[in-house]
């Protein structure tokens, strides 16, 4: 089962969390085991797995990330988005998960987050579900 959901995000750095969505999906897939892949199609944007208790940690993960590769640093590339381009290769486009009895395997803290770096926009998310076979 593929889904494809959307993500709109109000600021250039944004960390949303998707794991509701996920779920939803895996529950209207009636998922029971097997994997499901989170994919991102842009090349300034990314997906990741990370604290989703404390608000904090999402935003250190914003305010290192932009120290790190600062928006405004010498880039050659024509868009002036160099800066977003690099930060979302830091992260992933892509996610695969383990799914147990409906639910993707995260730990206690964990959640799935969903990482713009050249907000606002409307962005996609694409949901692919891949039972196990049996043996």
């Amino acid at each position: 089962m593929l889904k494809e959901i959307g993500v709109r995000t109000n600021k250039r750095l944004e960390m949303v969390n998707i794991t509701r969505e996920v779920q939803a999906f895996l529950d209207a897939a009636k998922a029971k085991a097997g994997t499901v892949v989170i994919f991102v199609p842009h090349t300034t944007a990314g997906v990741t797995i990370n604290e989703n208790a404390d608000p904090d940690v999402v935003h250190d993960i914003l305010s290192f990330t932009a120290e790190l590769v600062p928006e405004r640093a010498e880039f050659t590339h024509a868009e002036g988005n160099s800066d977003a381009h690099i930060k979302s290769s830091m992260f992933s486009p892509s996610l695969t998960l383990i799914v147990e009895k409906g639910r993707p395997m995260l730990g206690t803290w964990q959640g799935i987050y969903f990482a713009e770096f050249d907000g606002p926009r409307s962005r996609k998310v694409w949901l692919k579900y891949v039972p196990d076979v049996p043996a």
